[in-house]
């Protein structure tokens, strides 16, 4: 069972998210304002985050941007009608880790939770303790370190710089990458993979430049996917 926090205001989709939830023996808290969702994630802590973006006091995205900053270690799902790629990236970029436009299939939203319950513990496991140049990265602690400078990560970057540095210099398509680090069963956009990318790259290059020190770089290889060079 996992703690579940799900944000939306049309009350009728929210009782009927917080039923379907709860019959997959999943403790289920409903905020219908952004407000009350901020309220909620200052005091109480939640495996995971479902969002709407339509809320009636404040933007999706700031709401998001605000979880993200009091519930570093939760998985954040927006769930939306807006379906543009700019909008997907945004919402990435805000700091979700999933991207689930409406209408969806109870069926696929299970999958996608599941999905994200189950990789932070699978992936601890398998990565042990990594180093690739100045780079550490322990996966029981979930933690990882540039020199003597912790790298403070979301549970899908870490476990994307994880797989990453699992075998460094080898190339990881994208198929590979979106396997391993989100589910073989994947319904998504891969864009989400570009988007934490990116992410990694810029906290990389922040704690190189607080460590004095050369980070491994993060390859792009255009048709093919990633490599994590060895600094």
């Amino acid at each position: 069972m996992a703690e579940l926090l799900v944000v939306e205001d049309d009350e009728t989709i929210g009782h009927a998210l917080e039923a379907s939830l709860r019959s997959h023996r999943h403790a289920v808290t409903l905020a219908t304002t952004g407000a009350d969702a901020v309220a909620v994630g200052e005091r109480a802590s939640f495996d995971l985050v479902l969002l709407d973006l339509g809320l009636p006091d404040r933007d999706g995205f700031e709401v998001c941007r605000d979880l993200r900053s009091r519930l570093p270690g939760t998985v954040i799902v927006i769930l939306t009608a807006r379906d543009e790629e700019i909008d997907v990236v945004v919402g990435l970029e805000a700091g979700a880790d999933d991207y689930l436009v409406k209408p969806f299939r109870s069926a696929e939203l299970a999958a996608r939770i599941r999905a994200h319950l189950r990789r932070g513990d699978a992936s601890a496991e398998a990565v042990g303790q990594l180093v690739v140049g100045g780079l550490r990265v322990d996966g029981p602690a979930r933690r990882a370190w540039l020199a003597e400078v912790e790298i403070v990560l979301r549970a899908r970057e870490f476990d994307l710089l994880a797989r990453l540095a699992s075998e460094p210099g080898r190339v990881l398509t994208r198929d590979v990458l979106m396997r391993d680090v989100w589910d073989e069963h994947w319904f998504g956009s891969t864009k989400t993979l570009d988007v934490h990318v990116s992410a990694l790259r810029a906290k990389l290059a922040a704690a190189a430049d607080q460590a004095l020190a050369v980070a491994p770089e993060i390859v792009t290889v255009r048709g093919r996917g990633y490599r994590l060079g060895s600094a």
